[in-house]
């Protein structure tokens, strides 16, 4: 009896233990709670994960054993409820694994990888679960339910199918196997790519810098010496550093270097390559749909999208395609004239499209890109965000007191969003806007809170996360016009979070090729009159950019369309191919490569996202032949805009607006999303008006 005492007692010490990990506690302070950013630590996220996966399995045993007959009211909704454990460990995870990242979290990530794919398995291939859904579902056919349970019932029940429950146990255990291997090659893939950004630096000596701006050449020596080469001017293999350098950079030979370093991260034969990671992930994303009986993963994936089917996807892209090469050549001819005009000797290759690019854009526009990023200081471009969220969706935003919400790194800022008339509080915006080391690249945004009424409808926590290149002590953030585009289009992101109004948790999620739409439609605002002539100022003068120079940025707005549409086709035509071919038949190199012929791709291009660095893929499955979404949700941006600019009110029209929020920003995904856009335009969206936006032929338009 006293041993039995002794280990009930340990156990119940290990359990107190366990409670204590800040990582697991409810969020405390103010705003009905906030994460603990300032407390979090590597060495509690293992147990941490551990102890919530297993608080939220026995919440999920619980719910599939209770002996009633199942009802929404007694299986759906408190699945809804159950895991706020886990849900606030992964909070932490995705700051550790994307914001913060350490030699020291990268081995956790690799050990808890697999552990959180079998967890994930068990609720998926809980029978008796299922089973309570199932009869939850046919219920509904049977009787439906009110529009938002409705919706949430025949979305639980699509995930579940999708993923396997209905199979015989056989093949329930290898589905189980293959995600848990497919856990470790995601996770291995990402931290492979993220070493090859971190090995490849380029340092430059003085007499190297000819064409840089200034602002590059003061950030690329604070990078430098941060790196332990004071003097010395460094280049980063990230997109932010090396596409300036590319673009402004008179050293031909240093802009062939600075591109092979970066189209070549994943693909170096060395410990770091990929090309053996995505054979295998293919391999077993084919064999895992093929046991519930897909021809192929893209078949299986795009059954709950909009496009419906991969012929859909493939329908779209080859539609756009050929205008996108013609203009490829055009564009291409236009820079070896300016080559060959300053005998430069030389036959345009891919490090020097925009090199050259850029040089045209002078030349036929009269638009230098540095004379514009005097006008577009991160400051000012913050307000701007907040004045558009402020004219569309009512929103003010506050900066919170200094150290009132704890943040990750000092590079993080806080705001506080209300509605302007009401003053009722809406959520925080969290804003992590610098490159750094342990920092995956590129822009994304993020939820640590999202809204339901089902959890007490407490503010959204929603943040943005730049890789801006921080400035030298003193000196402003200048950034490009992309740079600030997609600035405008990470905060799309953010404002849909924030202007949700739905009741269940799952219907926050999104449609894959609906919800980059919302995003990209924000970008729209960044060239308005309002915006520009309030927020595009001169960061020495303050005076605002000269209506001649925001003439030349319309006049261009089409410019290099080619470029742009080609390089993203690339990769979205490749991750259709890879996943509507035989993995048996695919070496990743020469298959890119051989695609890539066949599709006509222009030599002097490279897709935007190469294959061994392709994260959106072969990271995760977010993005898993979903990279066509983009351009998909671009018709719908292109015809959104069009209602917006044929308004009385133009941009700024508040019926429209009103529309906009209405539909396609509260409802997230209690509506189909074909549903929600009809009912903001009238009718479903065409083609014609992505067309007319990036200058190609409108398709039966004389």
């Amino acid at each position: 009896m006293l041993a039995l005492a002794t280990i009930l007692s340990s156990n119940a010490l290990a359990q107190d233990k366990d409670m204590d990990n800040i990582l697991l506690a409810e969020w405390e302070g103010p705003y009905a709670g906030v994460p603990a950013f300032d407390k979090m630590e590597v060495d509690l996220v293992k147990p941490a994960m551990e102890k919530a996966m297993e608080m939220h399995l026995a919440e999920i045993d619980k719910i599939a054993n209770n002996p009633e007959a199942a009802t929404f009211e007694n299986t759906i909704v408190p699945m809804e409820k159950a895991g706020k454990e886990l849900r606030r460990v992964f909070t932490y995870y995705g700051i550790f694994s994307s914001n913060m990242s350490s030699p020291e979290f990268r081995e956790v990530q690799k050990e808890l990888s697999p552990k959180i794919s079998e967890y994930s398995s068990k609720i998926s291939q809980n029978e008796k679960l299922f089973k309570k859904i199932e009869k939850v579902y046919e219920d509904s056919k049977e009787n439906p339910l009110a529009s938002q349970e409705q919706r949430v019932i025949d979305l639980i029940y699509e995930e579940f199918a999708m993923e396997g429950a209905a199979l015989n146990e056989e093949d329930k255990k290898r589905y189980a196997e293959i995600n848990k291997e497919l856990s470790k090659l995601y996770t291995k893939f990402s931290n492979n790519v993220l070493a090859e950004e971190e090995n490849y630096v380029v340092f430059l000596e003085k007499d190297q810098l000819g064409g840089l701006p200034e602002s590059y050449i003061k950030s690329a020596a604070s990078a430098a010496e941060e790196r332990g080469e004071p003097g010395k001017y460094a280049v980063t293999n990230t997109r932010s550093s090396m596409d300036p350098f590319l673009t402004y950079s008179d050293e031909r030979k240093l802009r062939e270097k600075v591109w092979n370093n970066y189209y070549s991260r994943g693909d170096n034969d060395d410990e770091f390559d990929n090309n053996e990671v995505i054979k295998n992930i293919l391999k077993l994303r084919d064999e895992r749909v093929e046991l519930l009986g897909y021809d192929n993963f893209a078949q299986w994936r795009l059954q709950n999208r909009m496009a419906k089917n991969p012929e859909n996807a493939m329908e779209l892209m080859e539609a756009v395609w050929p205008a996108a090469l013609a203009r490829v050549e055009q564009e291409v001819a236009d820079m070896q004239a300016i080559a060959d005009k300053e005998n430069a000797g030389i036959t345009i290759e891919p490090w020097d499209y925009r090199y050259y690019a850029e040089k045209v854009r002078k030349d036929k526009y009269d638009l230098d890109s540095e004379e514009v990023k005097q006008y577009l200081e991160l400051g000012n471009l913050t307000q701007a965000l907040f004045f558009t969220a402020g004219e569309i969706f009512n929103f003010e935003f506050t900066p919170v007191e200094e150290g009132s919400v704890p943040v990750f790194h000092e590079d993080v800022n806080v705001w506080e969003v209300t509605d302007k008339s009401t003053g009722d509080l809406i959520g925080l915006w969290y804003l992590d806007p610098f490159a750094r080391q342990g920092k995956r690249s590129g822009a994304w945004a993020t939820t640590y809170r999202s809204y339901s009424e089902l959890k007490g409808a407490k503010p959204v926590l929603a943040s943005n996360n730049s890789n801006f290149i921080e400035a030298a002590e003193g000196e402003p953030i200048l950034i490009s016009w992309d740079d600030a585009t997609t600035f405008f289009h990470e905060f799309g992101h953010a404002l849909h979070f924030l202007a949700a109004d739905v009741k269940y948790p799952t219907l926050n999620g999104g449609v894959r090729d609906y919800t980059e739409f919302q995003s990209q439609l924000l970008e729209r605002w960044l060239s308005t009159d309002e915006v520009i002539n309030r927020f595009l100022r001169h960061h020495e003068t303050d005076e605002v950019i000269p209506d001649e120079l925001v003439t030349k940025i319309k006049n261009a707005s089409t410019f290099n369309q080619g470029f742009a549409t080609t390089e993203f086709l690339a990769s979205a035509l490749m991750d259709m191919k890879y996943h509507t071919t035989d993995p048996d038949k695919i070496e990743p190199r020469e298959f890119e490569k051989k695609t890539l012929e066949e599709l006509g791709m222009p030599k002097e291009i490279v897709m935007r996202h190469r294959s061994p660095h392709f994260g959106h893929v072969f990271s995760g499955e977010g993005y898993a032949t979903g990279y066509y979404g983009y351009l998909w949700a671009d018709v719908l941006t292109s015809d959104a805009a069009e209602a917006f600019s044929e308004a009385p009110g133009g941009f700024y029209d508040k019926n429209v607006a009103q529309k906009l929020v209405k539909y396609l920003f509260a409802p997230r995904n209690a509506m189909d999303p074909a549903e929600a856009y009809r009912s903001f335009r009238g009718r479903d969206a065409k083609i014609d008006a992505l067309m007319r936006d990036r200058g190609f032929p409108v398709p039966n338009e004389k």
